[in-house]
């Protein structure tokens, strides 16, 4: 889940001299000499220099661990694993803030959070802030081939352009019972938080038709190399994997459908029992700078939570100037925040096997 295994194995998309360190002199900080921090992150979903500038910068040394899904990282936490970062998504942090399992953040120690684009303030999660501090952010929406399926059609059709038959056994559709179901509940004119047992009944159906007309093939993190190669004309794909895809082949655009969609946010949280939330703090302080942000960003495809790094690499003579996956739709009525919702998640996982199962 949103991250880009395929740029980072493909030498080709990373720049040198552009990230965080590796061509300056360090400026060292005093005080931490020794000490470790533990991370738990997505893999492959942190900037080339990061953590070797941040060691350096600190005299530290940072254990990096990763987890494939917010769920494993839960599983681990909940066991008593110590970290003192992790990355989770939004509606998994307001599940944290529920438990009581994250302790606020000192503001006064990350006077970078003044650095935050407008995009990941005050999100529905965590309005203040006071537990997390948004690291990347996107949407969910369709990333398709223009040489044969036209702007002015997908734009108009949305998400039901995956019911398409011109378009049988070309789509990708991300397996994932929650993204799925957000183009079915979009697709309809419902809220992906609905508990309305007629719509969640709605939207498996139009999933279900789609599994018996399309021919789709149900894919995580192999979309990438399959659209950036032009295997299918339609896929379902976070928008940093598209931005991505975008740069590889000049044939694929991105569609953010007009019905809405996932505005979703990971972020840094520092859990309850960390060992060292000062260097914590540090971190996370750290990463809102410019030089780690846009290393970040430029390494991973993905939405810069900065400001400058977000408003640079998206204009003219930026990375991703004009590529239209890049920087995330905001203020958009229709676009939704996933929230946590115990009933609704079993429920869209035991119909999202019954989907894939007919």
């Amino acid at each position: 889940m949103k991250k880009l295994l395929a740029l980072l194995l493909s030498g080709a998309f990373i720049m040198t001299g552009c990230g965080g360190g590796g061509s300056e002199a360090i400026e060292k900080v005093p005080g931490f000499e020794g000490q470790t921090l533990k991370l738990y992150n997505w893999g492959e979903y942190i900037g080339e220099n990061v953590i070797s500038d941040f060691e350096e910068k600190y005299d530290v040394t940072v254990v990096s661990e990763y987890f494939d899904s917010n769920e494993m990282m839960y599983t681990k936490i909940s066991a008593g694993d110590t970290y003192d970062v992790l990355v989770p998504s939004d509606y998994m942090i307001e599940r944290l803030i529920k438990e009581d399992m994250l302790q606020p953040i000192d503001k006064s120690k990350i006077p970078n959070i003044a650095n935050l684009t407008e995009g990941v303030r005050n999100l529905s999660y965590d309005p203040d802030n006071t537990y997390s501090v948004p690291y990347f952010w996107g949407t969910v929406g369709l990333v398709y081939n223009k040489t044969k399926v036209p702007t002015e059609k997908i734009e108009a059709e949305g998400y039901n352009i995956l019911k398409d038959t011109e378009y049988k056994g070309n789509i990708y559709i991300y397996d994932s019972e929650r993204d799925a179901f957000m183009t079915g509940f979009k697709a309809l004119g419902y809220s992906m938080n609905t508990e309305n047992e007629d719509e969640i009944n709605a939207a498996y159906q139009w999933l279900e038709d789609i599994n018996n007309t399309m021919e789709p093939a149900y894919v995580t993190d192999e979309v990438i190399d399959g659209m950036a190669n032009g295997n299918k004309d339609i896929a379902v794909v976070y928008s940093g994997d598209a931005a991505y895809i975008l740069s590889q082949n000049s044939d694929m655009d991105y569609c953010e459908p007009k019905e809405g969609s996932n505005l979703w946010s990971d972020a840094m949280v520092i859990p309850k029992n960390a060992e060292n939330p000062e260097l914590a703090h540090e971190f996370m302080n750290y990463i809102l700078s410019y030089g780690p942000s846009k290393d970040n960003s430029m390494t991973v495809g993905y939405a810069s939570s900065n400001d400058q790094v977000l408003k640079e690499l998206s204009s003219e003579g930026g990375a991703y100037y004009q590529n239209s996956a890049y920087l995330p739709r905001t203020n958009y009525e229709k676009d939704e925040i996933f929230h946590d919702n115990e009933t609704l998640r079993k429920r869209l996982s035991e119909l999202w096997i019954k989907v894939k199962a007919e």
